[in-house]
């Protein structure tokens, strides 16, 4: 029986070398362009009539607008507005990867820890240049817990440094690991059908295929709780980048 973690492996499709750098297309780029590709469809579809009396598509398109515009509204006020189409594309991104890996012979490329580190040093890094180009040096008085008395000081400013370069790790990680662990579950599962089955001329195989049911659905909760996650997380940091909260 396969490993359950086999299915985690990058495989290239379409090898390309240049100059001794490896630009192949692996399997985890062509499900990143379906993703991109399938959300931009639903998006232009849903977009496609802007009726008064909207259809289902545009019903669609528009709460995920709404539930994005809503979400800096709430976390960051109007100045969040701005970034807008940087958090909507980063949660349809997210969201449409999760929800793809879970079709049959698909690639979940949120399940590795260099696509979720990249998007979260993404995130990093651009909140970090937000509050630096808005407060200049007053940004660095963020990591000065204020109240705090002048003795502890030294100490609470290490620790506020090493919060806040520690929110990459936990924004990648967390979305890595939710990922990364429902999907081996499915796999384990799936994998005791054929032997069980076999072992009870078939009436054992229903158990795992009832999990594997039951745990389709759960993942559908996680694919769309994770990219919330992620993106709600983001717009606390970029309010505080903005507020010096």
């Amino acid at each position: 029986m396969a490993s359950p973690l086999q299915q985690f492996e990058i495989h290239p499709i379409v090898p390309i070398h240049i100059g001794g750098i490896d630009l192949s297309i692996t399997n985890s780029a062509l499900w990143m362009g379906i993703s991109v590709a399938t959300a931009s469809v639903f998006l232009a579809f849903g977009a496609r009539r802007r009726a008064l009396v909207p259809g289902r598509w545009q019903v669609m398109a528009e709460m995920s607008y709404e539930f994005i515009a809503n979400m800096l509204r709430d976390n960051v006020g109007d100045a969040g507005r701005r970034f807008f189409p940087y958090i909507f594309t980063l949660f349809m991104f997210i969201l449409f990867g999760n929800l793809l890996g879970l079709v049959p012979g698909a690639f979940t490329y949120t399940s590795h820890i260099a696509v979720t580190l990249a998007l979260a040093m993404t995130v990093f890094v651009a909140v970090t240049i937000v509050g630096i180009v808005k407060h200049g040096l007053h940004f660095f008085t963020f990591f000065v817990p204020s109240g705090v008395p002048a003795l502890m000081m030294p100490l609470m400013i290490p620790i506020e440094i090493i919060s806040y370069l520690s929110r990459p790790v936990s924004l990648s990680i967390r979305l890595f690991a939710n990922m990364m662990a429902g999907h081996t579950m499915m796999k384990v599962f799936a994998g005791f059908v054929v032997p069980l089955g076999a072992a009870t001329f078939g009436i054992g195989g229903l158990a795992p295929i009832a999990m594997d049911v039951a745990l389709t659905g759960f993942e559908l909760l996680v694919a769309f709780l994770q990219a919330y996650v992620f993106t709600v997380l983001t717009c606390l940091y970029l309010n505080d980048a903005l507020h010096l909260h």
